[in-house]
Order: C-alpha cells, then sequence, then structure tokens
C-alpha cells in the first residue's frame, strides 16, 4: 500500500477513473452498443490497468528501496516480489 498521502491520492484516481470506466461499459451493454465500441472500451479500460499497475510498482519500488535504509535482505525480498509480479503479468 502506498506510504504517503500524495502517493494515496494518486492511486486511488487511477481506480476511481477505471471504476467510471467499467460503469461505462456495463452501461453500454445494456444500450446495445456496438461490439467495437465495447471493444475499445474494454481496450481503455485495460490500458487504465496498466497505468495502475506501473504506478503501484514504481511506489512499491520507491517506498521499499529508497526510504529508510533498506538491508540487503530487504532489498533481494523487494526484488524478488516485483521479478514474480512482473512475470505473472507478462505470461
Amino acid at each position: 500500500m502506498p506510504n504517503s498521502a500524495e502517493d494515496k491520492k494518486k492511486v486511488l484516481t487511477r481506480i476511481r477513473r477505471i471504476g467510471g470506466q467499467v460503469e461505462a461499459l456495463e452501461r453500454a451493454l445494456n444500450s446495445d452498443v456496438p461490439c467495437v465500441a465495447m471493444l475499445q472500451q474494454i481496450a481503455a479500460i485495460r490500458g487504465a490497468a496498466n497505468g495502475l499497475l506501473a504506478e503501484m510498482i514504481e511506489i512499491h519500488l520507491k517506498d521499499a528501496l529508497l526510504t529508510g535504509e533498506p538491508t540487503l535482505d530487504q532489498r533481494t525480498q523487494c526484488t524478488d516480489e516485483i521479478s514474480g509480479l512482473i512475470r505473472s503479468y507478462l505470461k
């Protein structure tokens, strides 16, 4: 979880934007919007989720590696966590 109030605000803003996009997609489905328009909305949601993921990775790395004086074990753990996340994302 982001530690700073500024980071929390940025993440929450992204999450709310994604929520709005998902709600728009649901409304589109109920309004018989053409498939192409819905696919474009899904692509936009995916892009927004990717942006959120990138933001959270950046925040996590900053908080884990640049705040305080992390030990070698803590840096290794952080690196392993992020590496695993990126591997699962790229599958």
